[in-house]
């Protein structure tokens, strides 16, 4: 207890330390909220399909994006209604017509991105019919054709292409329009107020239930925005952060221990044993870890378990173990490891007691700024197309984002947001990396 204390004691003392204290604990905060609030399963059906897909627009920017624009983008408008709640007009022998009104206040400067209409019917043979009339808050009125209903069903409004052409633009422009706008026009000309679309339903049987939802897609949602395929980017964006702070621990503890006690076991044995160590080391710094992982992926498995291990194989036998080889030299010809030998410790027990403790102090500092570099080396994979096909990452964003074009394309947020995490990531590892070498290291301390 008294060593973390002093440990704090020193880091006081360093700016960099404690911002990079800061934003290591922003994100194991952001880990704990993502596993807590967002469960394994319930992330992974959001990521890779669900119905509320259906009430997300498509490659929408984040909502706090509206606060420095003058005409606000529209934000997504979801309005149902049953028959539960609708009037009946007319009763007839097993069945009834009924009115569903569905009111729409739209009060946006900008036209939505879409409009959809969800229907879900429950009967048992007979299906119901639906006339769809729209009505805007000036009195017109526009008919939007009927419709024989299955158990469930989507009406696009805006891709029906013979509506566009009977209102001589897409439905959602068309509808929401100011009276005698032309085609060419519409950009900006919104009739703000309460719209309507209203449901005539003839429905044969007398358990039979009807279900609408209208859904005016915006062009603006949530913190992080949208992508292609409807998805929420803040699922991704929430889940990668645990997701990097672990494939970059795991892989940082399992190269650095191992690595620590391979060069400990040389060095202290000896011999043809510390001779083999080296050739291993020699071959492995010779091959490139990217290209291998990329084979790896590509021929074997993109799974990110299976990246893990690659990596902490090949992370075994890396560079790190000539200098701490030469670091562990000198401790092996201590008086305190001959005393150890005097009174019987074993080869193990010297290794593991006395040896590496003696280095730990140097390994500190470089294991803390080891951990960003196979953040980044998670995200590089996927990048490539050889993430993990399965777990919303950040670099599966940004793999996305690239796909799609989405700079060109002019959007910014799909690539600024798991950007920002990832170099924020790295700048934190880093900044408390720095700060503990210059307590650890003699030398820096020294200077």
């Amino acid at each position: 207890m008294r060593t973390w204390h002093l440990l704090w004691q020193q880091l006081r003392r360093y700016p960099s330390a404690l911002v990079g204290l800061a934003l290591i604990g922003l994100f194991v905060a952001l880990s704990l909220y993502a596993v807590l609030a967002i469960p394994y399963r319930e992330a992974l059906l959001l990521w890779r399909g669900g119905e509320q897909w259906q009430d997300y627009p498509r490659n929408a920017a984040p909502a706090w994006t509206n606060w420095w624009r003058r005409s606000k983008l529209p934000e997504t408008i979801v309005v149902r209604e049953s028959s539960a709640e609708a009037t009946v007009e007319e009763t007839f022998p097993d069945g009834r017509r009924l009115r569903m009104t569905l009111a729409f206040p739209y009060g946006y400067g900008e036209f939505p991105q879409e409009m959809n209409l969800f229907v879900e019917a429950d009967f048992i043979e007979s299906r119901p019919f639906a006339s769809l009339l729209w009505q805007t808050p000036d009195g017109r009125q526009f008919d939007l054709g009927t419709y024989r209903l299955r158990g469930r069903e989507r009406i696009s409004l805006s891709q029906n292409r013979d509506l566009a052409r009977r209102l001589g633009a897409p439905a959602h422009i068309a509808l929401l329009s100011e009276p005698g706008a032309r085609p060419l026009e519409l950009t900006g000309r919104v009739l703000p107020g309460e719209h309507r679309l209203i449901l005539d339903l003839v429905m044969f049987e007398d358990d039979a239930e009807v279900s609408t939802k209208l859904i005016s897609y915006g062009r603006v949602h949530g913190l992080a925005g949208t992508d292609h395929q409807r998805r929420d980017l803040m699922v991704a964006l929430l889940w990668g952060t645990p997701i990097a702070l672990a494939f970059g621990l795991l892989a940082a503890v399992g190269t650095t221990v191992t690595t620590l006690v391979v060069a400990a076991a040389g060095v202290w044995l000896g011999g043809w044993i510390d001779a083999a160590i080296q050739r291993i080391t020699e071959v492995n710094m010779i091959l490139p870890m990217l290209p291998v992982l990329v084979m790896v992926g590509a021929l074997y498995s993109r799974s990110i378990w299976v990246m893990l291990g690659v990596v902490v194989l090949f992370g075994i036998f890396s560079a790190g173990i000539k200098m701490y080889r030469a670091m562990l030299l000198p401790v092996r010809d201590a008086p305190y490891i001959e005393a150890a030998r005097a009174y019987g410790a074993g080869h193990w027990r010297i290794i593991l007691r006395y040896m590496i403790p003696r280095v730990l102090p140097v390994l500190i500092p470089a294991f803390v700024t080891l951990i960003p570099s196979f953040v980044f080396l998670e995200a590089s994979l996927a990048v490539l197309g050889l993430g993990d096909p399965v777990l919303p990452t950040w670099g599966k964003i940004l793999n996305d984002a690239q796909s799609e074009g989405a700079l060109y394309n002019g959007y910014y947020y799909w690539v600024v947001a798991p950007a920002v995490m990832l170099m924020l990531s790295g700048l934190g590892f880093a900044m408390l990396g720095f700060a503990m070498d210059r307590i650890f290291n003699p030398r820096l301390r020294a200077g």
